[in-house]
């Protein structure tokens, strides 16, 4: 089974934008659960018949780049 991945490109007041990282696909919609519906819908346009063979996905961008990321540190608890 294939895989289309929409990447979560804009977040507004209410209302989310993706777009397809492999296909030239632009979908938006109030919330997640809506995206995810929308994507499918875009993929039977795009694909007609075939897209009953693709998996589709809906990812969200980190918005902090990965180098601000730091791990949480562990403190030393004094033994009694």
């Amino acid at each position: 089974m294939r895989e289309v991945v929409f990447r979560v490109v804009g977040e507004g007041r209410g209302q989310l934008e993706a777009q397809a990282e492999t296909l030239p696909i632009r979908i938006t919609a109030p919330n997640l659960e809506e995206l995810q519906h929308e994507a499918r819908e875009a993929l039977i346009e795009h694909l007609g018949p075939a897209h009953c063979t693709y998996r589709v996905r809906v990812r969200r961008c980190s918005t902090q780049p990965e180098s601000l990321i730091r791990p949480l540190q562990r403190q030393q608890v004094p033994r009694p």
